[in-house]
């Protein structure tokens, strides 16, 4: 049973290959850069990325199932679609697609429309998959520690409708199990979306409390202007992604990121343990 990562060297999928590493898979990576890549002894370095159809050729070649993780980047939809396409004609059809919560709901927000773009390619290419939505990612917050230690707010505009926060190590752990769950079955299970949250829903004052209380002094939100946010995101991305952000915050006010009845439960039951919280991700990077 061999498993191909793309985004292996990624947030997200570090955590899945070093946890199908530790249940015994034989792991594939699609790298841009080997020599740079850092994994896991073992694993298997095919470079290449997913525009170029050779290498995702040889990298599909032989393998039991795919994890399907696309970058936001402008060609994210095509570089899906590429690899989807790749994939069934090498008679991969086992995957597990990482998505984002709420891609039907967020219909103007770019990267949440081609996510669920694919989502529907999925479905309509009958392949045996697991679609994973994971709401905003507890991880997002490190980029903001130092806003919070040193200037005493919290200032991600996430507002009062509520985001349930994931840990990006619960998200690697649960893709790695249904990887594994699909790769090993005896016959093709149905298609299945599993929405990824965390044990508790926070507001932006939800989380200046999470950080107060870690720090032991008042950390302030100050609202929810996502017109400043834009700003302070072009001084180190793209004009574009920036604004895709924006998008993505206004969504955030509007809609929020709310688990149905019924995720918590189940990713406790699928994991075998609680979910990670939010203050423990915080106290863990506030040191």
């Amino acid at each position: 049973m061999t498993i191909l990562v793309t985004g292996a060297t990624g947030n997200v999928g570090r955590h899945v290959v070093d946890q199908l590493v530790q249940r015994g898979a034989d792991v594939r990576a699609l790298v841009r850069d080997p020599a740079k890549a850092g994994l896991p002894a073992g694993v298997a370095v095919v470079q290449g990325d997913l525009l170029d159809v050779d290498s995702l050729r040889s990298a599909v070649s032989g393998v039991s199932a795919l994890f399907l993780l696309n970058a936001v980047v402008p060609d994210e939809f095509t570089q899906a679609l590429i690899a989807l396409n790749v994939a069934r004609d090498a008679g991969v059809n086992r995957l597990v697609y990482l998505s984002v919560i709420h891609s039907d709901l967020y219909s103007n927000v770019p990267h949440f429309a081609g996510k669920f773009g694919v989502e529907r390619t999925i479905e309509d290419l009958g392949f045996d998959a697991t679609i994973l939505r994971p709401a905003y990612f507890m991880d997002n917050d490190l980029t903001i520690r130092d806003v919070i230690t040193g200037h005493g707010i919290y200032p991600m505009p996430i507002g009062a409708k509520g985001l349930a926060m994931i840990d990006a190590r619960d998200i690697g752990e649960i893709a790695a199990i249904e990887l594994i769950r699909r790769a090993d079955a005896a016959e093709p299970r149905p298609l299945d979306r599993i929405n990824l949250v965390g044990p508790d829903t926070l507001t932006g004052a939800d989380a200046a409390a999470v950080w107060s209380e870690v720090l032991g002094r008042p950390i302030a939100y100050p609202g929810d202007d996502t017109a400043s946010f834009e700003q302070n995101l072009r001084q180190f991305m793209p004009a574009w992604m920036a604004y895709d952000m924006r998008l993505m915050a206004e969504r955030f006010l509007t809609i929020g990121m709310v688990p149905e009845a019924g995720d918590v439960d189940r990713l406790t039951a699928l994991l075998g343990r609680p979910l990670r919280t939010y203050r423990d991700f915080a106290a863990q990077i506030a040191g």
